[in-house]
């Protein structure tokens, strides 16, 4: 998560350059509503795009994992946008939907049974 969180605040960056054309430069106030959902918009691009381009965010790749889903095939665009919806419920409760994961038989975290989706571990070479 700290990866992806990292490589999402740059995109984030750019794309607040961006939105500053439509301002014409000028900041944009905190608490706008339109660009916080410009923000969520790119966050489920990123998060959505790299897991139906292969399954995987840099984070993953990086630790060898891999999203898929729960039959073992490719995470289809209603499911990642589903477990990226509901990674929000997940966290709000303090974490307690990931740490789940931690108790779960399947280790599956609250988003993933939701969305019917796994991770998994690649093996070296993968």
């Amino acid at each position: 998560m700290v990866y992806d969180s990292l490589l999402l605040l740059a995109i984030f960056m750019i794309a607040g350059f961006a939105a500053l054309s439509l301002t014409h430069g000028e900041a944009i106030p905190s608490g706008t509503l339109w660009f916080r959902a410009y923000l969520l918009g790119v966050a489920a691009l990123f998060f959505c795009g790299f897991w139906l381009r292969g399954g995987q965010t840099l984070g993953l790749r990086a630790w060898r994992l891999r999203v898929e889903s729960a039959d073992g095939q490719a995470l289809t665009p209603r499911q990642a946008l589903a477990r990226f919806l509901a990674a929000f419920l997940a966290l709000v409760p303090a974490g307690l939907g990931l740490v789940w994961l931690l108790f779960d038989a399947e280790h599956r975290a609250w988003h993933d049974r939701m969305s019917g989706t796994r991770v998994v571990y690649l093996p070296k070479g993968d």
